[in-house]
């Protein structure tokens, strides 16, 4: 099983910080990776998130000694199959209660699992105000439900939450976006630093681009303003 470990902070730089003091490790000996900004107040501050989560990951051949134990309540990652019976369950009471509050009265969801994701779709009426500008609402709900997923569990459970078809909507605009950024970039020889975004659509980005033999990207910035830098190979 890999040895991956998540850590908190209120920016990146803190929850790295945090991690090598655990691991008790240098930088060069883990691989780094921003997850998504957390709140852990309640569902109706989750528009303010104050909390950034990095995963690191130990490099081939490098160990933590037998006596520097992390803290419990970090999740491990494991790319072996979970048991998300629990998380299912724990995710459809929430739900069940969220929806009820809404004054909306035709919204439903589905919940199904593949390669150990849990996905939560959301659709019906008026889904607007549960997505917000760019999917701020909606992040930050998935957020929250990641967080009750994993709340009973030793690892870290992943959970993509869609709204109104709204993930697959905003993958097509950015990759047409990263399309026309990347020809932008080749006529002018100079780099375009695309305004912040989470790390779902920086992953968009990158993953477009890298088919591109003529361009080359890379994130820049804390939490939760990164951006991604388009430039010349």
């Amino acid at each position: 099983m890999d040895n991956i470990y998540v850590f908190e902070g209120k920016t990146s730089t803190e929850a790295i910080e945090k991690g090598l003091k655990e691991l008790k490790v240098s930088k060069n000996k883990v691989d780094i990776k921003i997850l998504e900004q957390e709140d852990k107040r309640s569902f109706f501050s989750i528009l303010t998130p104050r909390i950034v989560k990095v995963e690191m990951k130990l490099k081939e051949n490098v160990e933590i000694s037998k006596n520097n134990k992390v803290q419990e309540n970090k999740k491990i990652v494991t790319n072996e199959p979970v048991d998300n019976t629990e998380a299912i369950k724990n995710i459809k009471e929430f739900l069940n209660e969220f929806i009820q509050k809404l004054s909306n009265d035709n919204l439903e969801y589905s919940i199904k699992e593949e390669e150990n994701i849990i996905k939560v779709d959301i659709n019906g009426g008026n889904t607007g105000y549960l997505i917000g500008y760019r999917g701020e609402v909606l992040n930050s709900i998935q957020t929250v439900i990641s967080n009750i997923a994993s709340k009973s569990s030793k690892e870290r459970i992943r959970v993509i939450v869609n709204i109104g078809g709204y993930r697959e909507k905003r993958e097509k605009d950015l990759q047409i976006l990263a399309s026309k950024i990347a020809a932008t970039v080749i006529k002018t020889k100079k780099a375009v630093t695309l305004e912040p975004m989470s790390a779902y659509e920086r992953k968009i980005i990158h993953t477009k681009l890298q088919e591109n033999n003529k361009v080359k990207t890379h994130s820049v910035g804390e939490e939760p303003y990164r951006k991604v830098v388009v430039s010349l190979k």
